[in-house]
């Protein structure tokens, strides 16, 4: 886990990395400007990972609350 934690860290494009309870170890919160940067990232990066087994993507689709909300 320390090693994914390291690895991800280092990834400009993750903006919060928490570790959870649940189903997943770890919740990672991406940036990206458009879906081809983000599968970038998560292809040539995150997968790329030692220690990184599977992932599962959900994209936000609006804010109602929070810091990048804009509303």
């Amino acid at each position: 886990m320390d090693d994914v934690v390291q690895g991800l860290s280092n990834i400009d494009a993750i903006e919060a990395l928490y570790e959870v309870t649940g189903e997943f170890d770890l919740v990672a919160l991406v940036e990206a400007s458009d879906i081809e940067s983000f599968r970038d990232t998560l292809k040539n990066k995150i997968i790329k990972i030692n220690g990184v087994k599977s992932t599962v993507t959900s994209i936000v689709l609006s804010a109602h609350k929070g810091p990048k909300c804009t509303t």
